[in-house]
């Protein structure tokens, strides 16, 4: 389980052979083989490491439903670890399950992007949404687009410093609203 409170940015090194390394960020000192990180918001396992670099396997679906298929060379990507059973909980409830990708359509002091048909019955004025594994608040939704008022430090301390309108982002809505809005359906 995650927060989509960021710890790091990482730029990426390469994505081939559905393995996808990044340069380790010097905060990642103790991170173990097996390691579950948060990246942009995709939960992945740590299969690889070196002092200057992590490796994660990335499965074909993953690649095909998440942005992370068209990450290149110097991109840069969220990273957070998993959380501590004992840690501080800041953030909202975040799975790393990214469950489709959106599209940037404005990116400032106002964050707006498109959300898959799919997923939009999931969203919850008010609630929580990870984007690109950063957990913000639904300000508005209107028209398949959800509207997220960005904090300074939000736009400095995260990948979104580098987003520009028509990049793909990973999205996650949250947990909660997804089961209590499921258990209305049928599928007992």
């Amino acid at each position: 389980m995650f927060t989509g409170i960021i710890e790091a940015t990482a730029e990426v090194v390469e994505l081939k052979g559905g393995k996808l390394t990044v340069k380790r960020p010097k905060l990642f000192k103790n991170l173990l083989i097996g390691s579950s990180i948060a990246v942009s918001g995709v939960c992945l396992t740590v299969t690889a490491k070196n002092p200057k670099t992590i490796t994660f396997d990335v499965v074909d679906t993953t690649i095909r439903k998440s942005k992370l298929g068209s990450l290149k060379p110097g991109d840069r990507v969220n990273l957070e670890r998993a959380m501590p059973s004992g840690g501080r909980f800041d953030g909202h409830i975040v799975l790393g399950h990214a469950e489709g990708a959106g599209t940037i359509f404005k990116i400032g002091k106002i964050m707006v992007v498109s959300i898959p048909k799919d997923l939009q019955k999931f969203v919850i004025r008010h609630g929580s949404v990870t984007v690109d594994g950063v957990s913000l608040t639904v300000a508005d939704f209107t028209d398949g687009k959800i509207y997220i008022a960005l904090v300074p430090h939000t736009l400095k301390n995260t990948s979104f410093r580098k987003l520009k309108p028509g990049q793909k982002v990973n999205l996650e809505t949250d947990v909660l609203g997804r089961y209590i809005l499921s258990g209305t359906d049928d599928r007992a």
